[in-house]
């Protein structure tokens, strides 16, 4: 019985010994899942590990110089107008561009998402110290909150530049949700040349615009869309109430009153039907846009429900589109045009990034005159205390060609024209109380706030190795206003903001010139 004992007892010993060293054998490790490929949407795409998501990171990092930038911040009056002591004689910006696409298919199609945002620091410009008579002045610098730094006061907001959001959007089943670029607008925006983005000519959100869109592929090229578009930060132009506000000071600013847009009450409502082949594309586009007074602006009531207000108005849009691809003088070399006409939907044409107000100086031939100015502005309508909205007409037409020289150069010529016309209704509102303003305004000869502005410009790329690119692109714009004679300052006028005396002023066309030189690099 001892012996049995014993025996038991040496053979539990060695199965818990046993045991004990099989709990330390090493376990097989699991499978690393490395980022894999993603080839269905195109390259640069991988799947997100774990699961059947595809995702591309890209962006580009950029750094520019603009002389004289008139045309290149899109800024024709205020100090960027006075062509003084204040005014930038070059601006630099240097901007990082980040964006993230992402891709899923299921049942319905792809399931799509975007988001690109920007970083930038930009020169911002001196200006008078309002109503000081000392001679200082204020430097604002945008930084990253978006608020103004005078004086370098805030040392990191000035560090810090500022954060833009150009698109965030998602795309499932046909339809468009979020920040993304207009329907209405051509698919080269406001680049038909790869130019500068201040053209006038055409609709162009080249930053996007929140939507409710969609769109339906017929197959062959053939595509439709239908979009519902907010149109508060960018198809808004000026609602002019000419019955408080306009003055000399406004006047000499481009502006012919108070700005009475009410709260946003419809969406702007925009169609596009685009056939796009190997020859190139064609783009048919209208949009309709509302417009809505808050209230007028009577004496004893100003700005308050008691003093009423006129009815809505709806304005529209029509825009065509077309682009050459394969022309004989070049391979790759293609044309770009488009032309808008709009009735109270002015920012169809004068677009998100062109200027809306004008007021250029320049030399005069006059005598007794200190020196001439451009005055012009764009709007959607004019109305006055008790009258309907009289909305702004306008036309324009943009272009470029694009020549590839080799595979490292190319050449793009490109062009612009505007002209915007008011009612004479409207015209005979700002005519009217112009003339109420005295002696100020009793030299106007000629009182007629139409006026036309045109651009042309060349730009030239090199293109060393891929994705680098070095560019210098200049710009002519011809401000075509239609005022003659003369307004006076002596009491008031644009004055210490621009540091301009009073005096007396030719109202006359005004010009200017900009060159911009930039180096961008893509990944």
């Amino acid at each position: 019985m001892k012996f049995k004992g014993l025996l038991l007892g040496s053979a539990a010993a060695l199965l818990a010994v046993g045991g004990a060293q099989a709990a330390d054998l090493p376990v097989k490790a699991k499978a690393v899942e490395y980022v894999r490929i993603c080839s269905l949407y195109g390259a640069g795409f991988y799947y997100i590990p774990g699961t059947d998501t595809c995702i591309k990171l890209g962006g580009y990092l950029r750094a520019e110089v603009a002389v004289n930038a008139t045309d290149f911040n899109g800024n024709f009056s205020g100090v960027n107008g006075s062509a003084n002591r204040l005014t930038n004689y070059y601006v630099t910006r240097a901007r990082e561009d980040f964006n993230v696409d992402t891709r899923t298919a299921t049942e319905y199609g792809v399931v799509r998402t975007f988001a690109d945002v920007v970083f930038s620091w930009t020169t911002d410009t001196y200006s008078g110290n309002g109503a000081s008579a000392n001679g200082s002045t204020i430097y604002s610098q945008l930084g990253a909150s978006g608020i103004s730094a005078p004086n370098n006061a805030n040392a990191g907001a000035i560090a810090g530049g500022t954060l833009g959001v150009y698109y965030a959007f998602i795309q499932f089943a046909g339809f468009t949700m979020g920040k993304a670029v207009a329907q209405f607008d051509a698919p080269w925006t406001n680049y038909p040349g790869n130019n500068f983005d201040g053209l006038t000519g055409g609709g162009g959100t080249v930053t996007g615009v929140n939507q409710f869109t969609y769109t339906a592929d017929f197959g062959q090229g053939i595509t439709a869309a239908i979009s519902a578009v907010d149109p508060t930060a960018y198809y808004q132009s000026n609602l002019y109430n000419t019955s408080s506000g306009i003055s000399v000071a406004g006047f000499g600013t481009g502006g012919y009153g108070i700005n009475a847009f009410g709260g946003t009450r419809a969406p702007d409502i925009q169609g596009m039907v685009r056939i796009d082949q190997a020859w190139g594309l064609f783009q048919l586009s209208a949009a309709a846009h509302n417009n809505h007074v808050a209230y007028y602006a009577t004496p004893g009531l100003i700005g308050t429900e008691a003093a009423g207000h006129p009815g809505d108005k709806w304005g529209w849009a029509v825009q065509a589109a077309l682009s050459i691809k394969n022309i004989p003088t070049g391979a790759g070399d293609v044309i770009n045009v488009q032309a808008v006409y709009t009735d109270g939907a002015t920012r169809y044409n004068f677009q998100s990034l062109a200027s809306q107000n004008y007021a250029m100086f320049g030399g005069t031939n006059v005598a007794g005159a200190y020196q001439s100015i451009g005055l012009a502005g764009a709007a959607d309508g004019v109305f006055a205390n008790g009258t309907s909205i009289n909305t702004v007409t306008s036309w324009g037409m943009r272009g470029a060609y694009t020549h590839n020289w080799d595979p490292y150069w190319n050449t793009a010529i490109y062009g612009s024209y505007a002209q915007l016309t008011y009612s004479n209704g409207g015209a005979a509102l700002i005519c009217g109380q112009l003339a109420t303003l005295g002696a100020a305004t009793a030299g106007i000869t000629t009182c007629n706030p139409n006026f036309n502005i045109g651009t042309i410009g060349l730009i030239t790329r090199w293109t060393p190795v891929k994705n680098l690119t070095f560019s210098a692109d200049v710009a002519y714009t011809m401000l075509d206003q239609k005022y003659a004679g003369t307004i006076s300052t002596v009491t008031a006028g644009p004055a210490l903001v621009v540091a301009k005396p009073g005096a007396v002023y030719q109202l006359k066309d005004q010009s200017t010139v900009s060159l911009l030189l930039r180096a961008q690099r893509n990944w």
